[in-house]
């Protein structure tokens, strides 16, 4: 059984419905550093220059110990606060909502800003479906293309992936694996390479677990 480390989204997804004439647009999507966060905000500006309003909050970090939200404009504490409250209360992390609204000529009032704003984040992670997240050592290593057959089997046997595959003179790829598999992965490919090959550890990440 893997070890859950966090909560969070499977995917980057966008939803859409209209209140009182006012269109709302609710994006979501797993990001793991403010950097990454704050690049969607900004590519969700870029493509909706018009509109009346770009609310967004993000929490970030493992234990969600990075918070943040805006406004954009609509009257404080009805916007951005309660996008952010509907991400604590499903207790995920790693994630950054924008909702997009274009008013509609029907003022929503207080009330009605926080419930529309509460059901474009809470229909974004619903759409993309909330996930347990493990963490994965990511190793690079070179086989020959008669190896090669043996290691695809093996990996597949072990729910191992294989990914960023080179097919040129050798054959090299980038295998993920659980950290308490490396020595695993090292000794078989020694063994079916005669202890030529040995795996690179690249980095570590976060991924899904499926």
């Amino acid at each position: 059984m893997a070890e859950v480390i966090y909560r969070s989204i499977k995917n980057a997804v966008t939803i859409e419905f209209v209140e009182k004439k006012s269109k709302f647009i609710g994006h979501a999507a797993p990001v793991q550093t403010v950097e990454k966060a704050e690049e969607f905000i900004d590519s969700i500006k870029k493509a909706h220059p018009n509109a009346t309003h770009n609310v967004w909050a993000y929490r970030l970090g493992i234990s969600g110990q990075i918070q943040k939200f805006s406004d954009d404009g609509e009257p404080s504490q009805t916007a951005g606060m309660p996008t952010l409250d509907v991400i604590l209360k499903q207790d995920i992390t790693q994630l950054v909502i924008v909702a997009t609204r274009y008013f509609g000529g029907i003022l929503l009032g207080a009330g009605g800003l926080v419930r529309a704003y509460s059901k474009a984040a809470a229909e974004a992670i619903s759409a993309s479906e909330v996930v347990d997240y493990a963490k994965r050592d990511q190793y690079r290593f070179i086989v020959s293309y008669s190896e090669w057959g043996i290691v695809q089997n093996y990996c597949e046997k072990r729910n191992w992936t294989l990914k960023d595959i080179e097919y040129m003179e050798n054959v090299s790829c980038t295998v993920v694996v659980k950290s308490d598999e490396a020595e695993e992965l090292a000794r078989f490919l020694q063994d079916i390479s005669g202890g030529r090959v040995l795996p690179d550890f690249l980095s570590s990440v976060y991924l899904p677990i499926v």
